[in-house]
C-alpha cells in the first residue's frame, strides 16, 4: 500500500512539473479586451485525438462535449467566457448595456464579419438565431433533451407565457436588443455556452436545420447539424465517422493563429489515444486518465491540467419503483465509497463531491453533504423501506471518456459491487456512447441507475442546478414542486446574501432527499506532444485551437 501512495506521489510531483498551464485564478467580473487581428498566415497542420464522435454539430441541439469541442473553433457567440477568468467577455458583440430593471440587454454589434459562406454578420443574423431557439418545435426539443434554451429559459413559444425570454428586436444594422420577462442574473454568463453561438442564418436555411431527417448511429440530426457555417477561427471542411476536419477561415476578424488545418480524430480507449501521441500520428488528446498518466510523465509528454469545474454523479431513476423510496436513495448514497472510486479511476487531486455545486460556486454549501459511505446504515434503510430484491437497471456508457467520467465501464464495475453487497439487486446495461447513451438516459425510459456528469459552462449555480433539478425531466424522474419553486426563485435574485442563502439552502434539501448522487469534482487534464508550447486550458472547456502556441 506504502507502494502505490508514493508512486502517486511522485507522479503528481512529476506533473506538476510537466503542466503547460496552471491553476486559473478566480473569476473576474470585467470584460476582457478584444484579440487583434493577425497578419501572419497561418501553415501547421494540427491532430487532436478526442474519445468519441460529436452527436451533431448543430450546438443548439445538444449538449454534447465533443459537438461542442468542435463548434466552438467554427462559430460564435455574442460574448463568451474568457479564457482566463471564463467571464462574459466581447465576442460578436463589442460591448452591451442593461435595462435599469434587468428586463433588456442591448448588444453593440461587431462590424465587418461575415460567416463562412460570405454571409454579413448583422442584427437580423442575431435575430434570426434568437427566434429559431425560441420556436424550437415540440419534436425537435423531444429528440434533444439538453437543450440549454429549455433549461436557462425554461419555455419555448408555444408556452409564451412561461418563458424567460420575450422577444429579440434589430435596433440598426450593428445594434441588437433581447427582451426579458424577467431579470435572470445569470443571462450573460449563460449567453456564453456553445448552445448560443450565432449561425449563418442562409446556412440554417439551406440545411433544414429543425428538420431532424439525417440518420446517425446516436439518433437523427438536421443537415445543418452535419455542415455548421459561422464566424469563428476555423471554418467547416468535412467529417468522417471517426473524423473531422477543419480550415482556418481566412476571412476571420480576430486572430487566426498557427494553425491552417485542424483534425479531431476519434480513438474511442485511452491506450489509444495515449499509442498515437507516442506514435507522433495526434498533436494532443482529451482526457488524460489514471491509466495513462503514467506513461505519459515517464516519456516526458506534457500535461495540461484544468481546474475542476464539473461534478460526476450517480443518476436515479425515480419512475423505478424502488427508488420512489427515499430510504433506498439515501441507502445507495451510503452504499457508494466515494474515496475508493476517486483514488483508482480519477487523477490526483481529484476531490469527493457531497453537493452537485462545485466549490468554487456561488452557494457551495460546506454543511450539506449527502449521507457518507456507511454501508451496515445502507444495509438497514434497505430493510426499513422494505427492499425485496427487485431488479435495478444500471445504464453505463462503453468505449468513450468523458472529463468528469474517465473510464466509464471500470468505474461501473467498481460502484456496482459496492452496491450489490449492500443488498442491491443490479442488471447491467451497457450502451455504446456512439449510439445515443445521453439522449437514453436523459429521456422517460427503463434506467434506474446511470453514470453521468456536468461540466460547468459558466461560474453560476444556475449553470448546475437548474439544469439538473430544475424540472421534471426524464433523467430522473421525480416531481418535487417545492425544490423546483427554490430553484426558480433564486435563479432571479440579485447577486448577494439573499441568492447565496437561496442555494444553500437547495444544497441541503438535495442532500435529504438524494434525487441522485454525487460523487466527484475530478481533475481532467490534456496530453499534447513537445512540439506544443502551450495549450489554452479552461474549467468551461472554452478551448480554442486558435490559441494554441507551437515551438518554433
Amino acid at each position: 500500500m506504502s507502494g502505490s501512495i508514493g508512486r502517486r506521489g511522485v507522479l503528481q510531483a512529476a506533473v506538476g512539473a510537466l503542466v503547460l498551464t496552471g491553476c486559473t485564478p478566480q473569476p473576474q467580473p470585467s470584460p476582457a479586451p478584444s484579440p487583434t487581428p493577425s497578419s501572419a498566415e497561418p501553415t501547421e497542420a494540427f491532430v487532436f485525438a478526442v474519445p468519441a464522435a460529436p452527436a451533431s454539430l448543430d450546438p443548439a441541439a445538444t449538449s454534447d462535449l465533443e459537438s461542442w469541442r468542435v463548434s466552438r473553433q467554427v462559430l460564435e457567440g455574442l460574448v463568451a467566457a474568457d479564457l482566463t477568468t471564463s467571464q462574459p467577455s466581447p465576442a460578436l458583440a463589442t460591448s452591451w448595456t442593461a435595462s435599469d430593471d434587468g428586463h433588456a440587454y442591448t448588444f453593440t454589434l461587431r462590424e465587418g464579419v461575415t460567416f463562412h459562406d460570405g454571409t454579413p454578420f448583422d442584427a437580423a443574423a442575431v435575430k434570426a438565431n434568437v427566434d429559431r431557439w425560441f420556436a424550437a418545435p415540440p419534436e425537435f426539443r423531444a429528440a434533444n433533451p439538453t437543450m440549454a434554451f429549455t433549461s436557462v429559459f425554461r419555455a419555448h413559444a408555444d408556452q409564451a407565457d412561461l418563458s424567460v425570454f420575450k422577444s429579440c428586436t434589430v435596433v440598426s444594422a450593428h445594434e441588437v436588443r433581447i427582451e426579458l420577462t424577467r431579470p435572470l442574473t445569470a443571462f450573460l454568463d449563460a449567453l456564453t455556452m456553445p448552445a448560443f453561438a450565432i449561425s449563418s442564418p442562409k446556412a440554417l436555411a439551406e440545411g433544414t436545420a429543425d428538420l431532424l431527417d439525417q440518420p446517425t448511429p446516436a439518433g437523427p440530426i438536421s443537415r445543418y447539424g452535419l455542415h455548421p457555417v459561422g464566424t469563428g477561427p476555423f471554418s467547416f471542411a468535412g467529417r468522417s465517422a471517426d473524423r473531422v476536419e477543419l480550415v482556418s477561415y481566412p476571412g476571420y476578424w480576430g486572430e487566426r493563429g498557427e494553425i491552417a488545418t485542424l483534425s479531431f480524430v476519434v480513438y474511442d480507449t485511452p491506450q489509444s489515444r495515449l499509442q498515437a501521441l507516442v506514435d507522433g500520428r495526434v498533436d494532443g488528446f482529451d482526457p488524460v486518465t489514471v491509466d495513462t498518466m503514467e506513461a505519459l510523465v515517464r516519456r516526458g509528454l506534457p500535461v495540461a491540467r484544468r481546474d475542476p469545474f464539473s461534478v460526476f454523479y450517480l443518476g436515479m431513476n425515480q419512475e423505478s419503483s424502488p427508488l420512489q423510496s427515499e430510504k433506498v436513495r439515501q441507502a445507495v448514497a451510503a452504499a457508494i465509497n466515494k474515496d475508493a472510486l476517486i483514488r483508482r479511476f480519477f487523477v490526483d487531486d481529484t476531490s469527493s463531491a457531497g453537493q452537485f455545486v462545485p466549490p468554487r460556486v456561488t452557494g457551495f454549501n460546506s454543511s450539506a453533504n449527502f449521507p457518507g459511505f456507511d454501508p451496515e446504515r445502507a444495509k438497514r434503510l434497505l430493510a426499513e423501506a422494505g427492499y425485496k430484491g427487485e431488479e435495478l437497471t444500471f445504464c453505463y456508457p462503453l468505449n468513450v471518456s468523458r472529463s468528469y467520467l474517465p473510464t466509464p465501464e471500470k468505474i461501473y464495475a467498481e460502484l456496482s459491487a459496492q452496491l450489490t453487497t449492500v443488498g442491491l439487486n443490479i442488471k447491467p446495461v451497457p450502451v455504446e456512447w456512439s449510439e445515443g447513451y445521453l439522449t437514453r438516459v436523459t429521456s422517460k425510459g427503463d434506467h434506474a441507475f446511470h453514470l453521468l456528469g456536468l461540466n460547468g459552462s459558466y461560474s453560476d449555480p444556475d449553470n448546475f442546478l437548474t439544469a439538473l433539478f430544475g424540472a421534471r425531466n426524464g433523467e430522473f424522474g421525480f416531481f418535487d414542486a417545492q425544490l423546483f419553486s427554490k430553484i426558480e426563485r433564486a435563479r432571479f435574485l440579485a447577486d448577494g446574501a439573499e441568492r447565496r442563502n437561496a442555494y444553500v439552502d437547495i444544497n441541503n434539501q438535495l442532500a435529504g432527499t438524494v434525487p441522485a448522487v454525487p460523487i466527484a469534482f475530478p481533475i481532467s487534464a490534456v496530453a499534447t506532444s513537445a512540439r506544443v508550447e502551450s495549450y489554452p486550458t479552461s474549467p468551461v472547456l472554452h478551448e480554442m485551437f486558435n490559441r494554441i502556441r507551437l515551438k518554433k
